[in-house]
């Protein structure tokens, strides 16, 4: 390192040190260092293994999966769990870099898919994981084929790098990446070809451009799809899941590859999460036995099916930041076999996206189909939510709004319903972190 890079990595250190002992998680170690050294974090990764996972929706509970696995396999892991993850997160991760005891230094990293580009200009990783694109955050990604390309950008930074894809969605075709590929996806049973929803966005063939019909459709643009007019379909997979065994509010099991595996977490949208990890570790050569190991400790991190108690309340908080994942996670509450108040709190910060147009695509009408004792609106765009909530069709005179976090913990501790589903946006998400971590009811990320 350069006398440059030494003292920016010094500063780097120095700042985590005092944020730390402050009880304070922060991205600023990171932004102070590349202050000093905006090649810093080339110096910092060039001795790692890094796997890069990046996409719209499932980013940081496949980050944790995977990581789970690799301490199964190699001790310790460099990571960044709370979702810090642009350049200045991924900086101030490496900034507190330990070696595990296998000596062997690897790193797995969610990775923003606007900031991958930039990113993999100082660091070569030698995986990559595709999750899947849908549209999000329109005002900083743009349509979902922009989004794309920056998924593409970031990838030919580092051509040798093989691309674990989503093979279930049209948009990763083989044609358009020039890095080796191999897909994972699900091969459960097929039906007759057909049209999927008529709100699916990424369904129009790449070649012909005519709209794809689905033999098998998970959820939104995923599944096993062809093209009735050019023959385009989907490749084949390497990696596949081929049973569902059981699927609850809480937990999936489902076989991959001859395995049965097990996570703790609901929702099928998950079970793509814990298939992208086995892919991860199959390519690196996990054992089966590592792998059920690395799930058995799984759990709901940062916000993601995240559970606490509000008083006597058993709650579970869920990140909402698009229809897709909107709409799945409302699809999951609905397995809970017991009634429950419903909480959605809509911010629109730079990091929500200030467009909160979304809400009209998600799936907000299955509400109508729990039961659900009562909704809260909340959050700096409760009155635009609350309004959301009411055209559903669910009893307008049960919906309550609020533009105080405080008072919506407390109408959630003194209601008489024991149990409490939160869908929130990132920022609000934050927010109520950091208000529950006050009163103690949960503790603060990374500590």
């Amino acid at each position: 390192m350069t006398i440059k890079s030494t003292f920016a990595k010094l500063a780097g250190q120095s700042a985590h040190f005092i944020l730390n002992k402050l009880g304070r998680g922060s991205t600023l170690p990171g932004k102070i260092a590349l202050k000093i050294d905006k090649h810093l974090l080339d110096d910092l990764a060039k001795d790692y293994e890094i796997v890069v996972i990046t996409g719209s929706n499932g980013k940081t509970l496949t980050t944790a999966l995977t990581v789970g696995i690799l301490q199964e396999a190699y001790g310790q892991v460099l990571t960044n769990p709370s979702g810090a993850n642009m350049i200045t997160g991924i900086t101030s991760t490496f900034l507190t870099a330990k070696t595990g005891a296998s000596g062997k230094k690897i790193a797995v990293l969610e990775i923003d898919e606007a900031s991958l580009p930039k990113i993999t200009q100082y660091i070569k990783p030698s995986l990559f994981v595709f999750t899947n694109i849908f549209k999000d955050q329109m005002d900083r990604y743009g349509e979902i084929y922009t989004t794309y390309r920056f998924i593409l950008d970031g990838a030919k930074n580092a051509p040798e790098a093989t691309i674990l894809a989503n093979g279930d969605s049209p948009l990763f075709h083989p044609s358009s990446m020039t890095n080796p590929v191999k897909y994972y996806g699900f091969d459960t049973e097929k039906t007759a070809a057909h049209l999927p929803h008529y709100n699916t966005e990424g369904i129009v063939c790449p070649d012909c451009h005519q709209i794809l019909t689905y033999q098998l459709n998970t959820y939104a643009n995923l599944g096993d799809y062809i093209c009735q007019n050019c023959g385009f379909k989907r490749p084949q997979l390497d990696y596949r899941l081929t049973q569902l065994t059981e699927l609850t509010h809480v937990s999936s099991q489902f076989i991959i590859d001859g395995q049965e595996y097990k996570i703790n977490v609901g929702g099928l949208y998950n079970i793509y999460n814990a298939l992208a990890s086995v892919a991860v570790a199959e390519q690196l050569g996990v054992s089966p036995e590592k792998i059920k190991a690395g799930f058995e400790k799984s759990k709901a991190v940062f916000g993601r099916q995240e559970t606490f108690k509000i008083g006597n309340t058993n709650c579970t908080l869920i990140l909402i930041k698009n229809p897709v994942g909107a709409s799945q996670a409302l699809e999951m509450i609905k397995l809970a076999p017991y009634p429950f108040t419903l909480s959605v709190l809509l911010n629109a910060n730079y990091a929500d996206g200030i467009d909160t147009s979304w809400i009209w695509d998600a799936d907000f009408e299955s509400i109508t189909e729990m039961n659900i004792t009562q909704v809260f609106a909340g959050g700096v765009r409760q009155a635009e939510i609350a309004r959301r909530l009411r055209v559903t069709g669910y009893d307008s005179e049960k919906i309550q709004a609020t533009d105080s976090l405080e008072d919506l913990v407390n109408l959630i501790s003194q209601q008489e319903t024991p149990n409490a589903y939160i869908l929130a946006t990132y920022t609000a998400m934050l927010e109520l972190r950091e208000l529950l971590t006050k009163k103690n009811a949960i503790r603060k990320e990374g500590n």
